[in-house]
């Protein structure tokens, strides 16, 4: 750290604000969890349980678990998941089910700077899209970058960035995929960086969209690690508010 002529050391400023295009700043962001369960038996009493709670979720069966379900739940505070979500859970039928931990996901809504609606950006466009009963099948995963990729100059980074945003729009314009980009540093058991969802009609396309993304820079040379991957498909998901 430098010293400059006032003989003090540099301050660091430390900024957590959201931005997007024209000036626009937010404080405001969404958080999203999601929880994994098996052994249910019988997921339409989850749903109920849900329904009733009056909490913002998707309830998801499990593709690679016959008996397994997926909750995925958001809030702009975080305490909503230490205290009622884990009400709801601790309730029956949720309370007799096997937890898989390792399954547990958690991540923010960010911005890139170039957001013409910022707000829509961090709060609705998230809601709109894991709740939309025309999309049902939904993948998600965490993902790490190299330390590699920190050390790239900004431009570098903004074009492997741009590679991926333009795979993606395309896929989203298509209405084949349409994705959720959170961030989950210091917030990932396992010290990711993101966490994605994709979600859309049918499920071949959000595979075929892993598929394509494996070509790009980012994920062929500068990924650490990706997945676990969990695969539902909504069997309930809340009114859009």
């Amino acid at each position: 750290m430098g010293t400059p002529a006032s003989g003090r050391p540099d301050e660091v400023k430390v900024d957590v604000a959201e931005r997007g295009a024209n000036g626009q700043t937010s404080n405001r962001r969404l958080f999203m969890q999601l929880q994994v369960f098996g052994s249910c038996g019988e997921p339409k009493a989850l749903a109920g349980l849900l329904e009733r709670s009056g909490i913002e979720a998707a309830l998801y069966t499990d593709l690679h678990d016959p008996l397994g379900v997926g909750v995925l739940s958001f809030a702009e505070d975080p305490a909503f998941f230490v205290t009622r979500l884990r009400e709801v859970l601790r309730c029956e039928p949720f309370a007799g089910l096997d937890h898989k931990a390792e399954l547990t996901m958690i991540g923010r809504t960010y911005s890139s700077g170039f957001e013409p609606d910022l707000e829509d950006w961090l709060l609705h466009r998230p809601r709109r899209t894991v709740l939309n009963p025309a999309w049902p099948w939904a993948v998600w995963y965490p993902l790490r970058r190299t330390g590699a990729f920190a050390k790239l100059p900004a431009q570098e980074q903004g074009a492997i960035l741009r590679e991926h945003g333009t795979i993606g729009r395309a896929y989203g314009d298509a209405d084949l995929a349409h994705d959720i980009r959170l961030a989950c540093h210091g917030l990932d058991t396992n010290d990711n960086d993101f966490l994605i969802g994709l979600v859309g009609r049918e499920l071949q396309p959000l595979s075929h969209l892993v598929q394509t993304m494996r070509k790009t820079v980012q994920t062929s040379e500068y990924m650490a690690s990706l997945g676990p991957f969990f695969v539902g498909h909504a069997i309930w998901q809340s009114a859009v508010r």
